[in-house]
């Protein structure tokens, strides 16, 4: 299949406008040659003649990556991508055609967001995504480590005293240090091995996995905060549907690089969608899911802030705990 789209079409700083374009065009592609989102715009009653604002194209539930393969039609994937999650629990999979583009994509947008890998240190304590595998966030760290080169970058999946030595040396020699982990296991380490290294950059992907109770992320961060001695801990929003992630670097206030975006749906009508501050289902576009489908409702709560940040804010009742964004707050 000839590419429809550019690499270069999309990771790059895309106006709003440009982004919307992108949007409607890609809706058209994937309308055409994603049968079941086909069939899904079908069953809703949407000609895609009449699309022609972003609000308008309907978004599949995030729950359809549990129930179908989501590719686009005549197409193989390369990697297959699994969410985390408690036992017993159905996982939801990413089948991936092109694994390039997801490393365009979070590279790009680690790189609008902090600056190039090669800067830092970069120190992944990710137990439970490593113990189950086929992790898009595990991928990704991986990637990103080998981008940087720094010597001592690397995961840690219980060793606590050689992560705690890591750190030292790295604060030692005023090494620029990032540590992205799962929120259980952060806390677990700031228990046994409070610090004070205020130039380290803390970013919590969330989710305690069963592992611990439940905290609002203002509790969260007061502690790990404290336990690393930093003034701000950092958040990553994606998930295993998702091919580009949204950071916070403070108050869990979140940016998405310029090919993704983020609507607010009106709970009550999903077909509707509210104006900023208002609570609702949390809706991404993500340009960079070509061969997926770019278009998702997630079973977030969150709301869209004046300054054009987005807050997660919970999740729906009984949907499945699992992903990158379990905290209520």
């Amino acid at each position: 299949m000839e590419p429809y789209f550019r690499a270069d079409q999309i990771f790059t700083e895309l106006t709003p406008d440009a982004l919307n374009d992108l949007a409607l065009q890609l809706f058209r592609f994937q309308f055409d040659k994603l049968k079941i989102y086909g069939d899904y715009c079908h069953y809703l009653g949407v000609d895609p003649k009449h699309v022609v604002r972003v609000e308008q194209i309907p978004f599949i539930p995030i729950s359809f990556f549990t129930s179908h393969k989501i590719i686009t039609d005549g197409l193989d994937e390369l990697l297959v991508f699994m969410s985390s999650g408690t036992t017993g629990m159905t996982r939801s999979l990413h089948y991936v055609h092109n694994p390039d583009w997801y490393i365009k994509s979070f590279t790009k947008g680690f790189n609008h967001f902090y600056g190039s890998p090669d800067q830092y240190c970069l120190l992944g304590l990710l137990p439970s995504y490593l113990e189950q595998g086929n992790s898009s966030l595990v991928y990704m760290v991986d990637q990103l480590m080998q981008q940087g080169g720094h010597p001592q970058s690397g995961f840690f999946l219980h060793d606590f005293d050689k992560l705690l030595s890591v750190l030292k040396h790295c604060q030692e020699n005023a090494q620029k240090t990032m540590l992205i982990g799962v929120s259980y296991a952060l806390l677990d380490f700031v228990e046994k091995h409070p610090l004070r290294f205020n130039d380290l950059i803390v970013v919590e992907t969330g989710g305690m996995k069963g592992r611990r109770k439940e905290m609002v992320r203002e509790e969260l961060h007061s502690l790990l905060s404290g336990g690393f001695g930093v003034d701000n801990i950092h958040s990553e929003y994606g998930m295993t549907e998702l091919l580009s992630q949204a950071y916070s670097a403070r108050e869990g206030k979140f940016a998405t690089p310029p090919w993704m975006k983020v609507l607010i749906r009106d709970i009550n009508d999903p077909r509707g969608f509210l104006e900023n501050g208002r609570s609702g289902g949390i809706n991404v576009i993500d340009l960079a899911n070509v061969y997926s489908c770019a278009f998702i409702a997630t079973q977030d709560i969150g709301k869209i802030n004046k300054d054009g940040s987005f807050e997660v804010l919970g999740r729906y009742d009984n949907s499945d705990i699992r992903g990158c964004n379990l905290m209520i707050g």
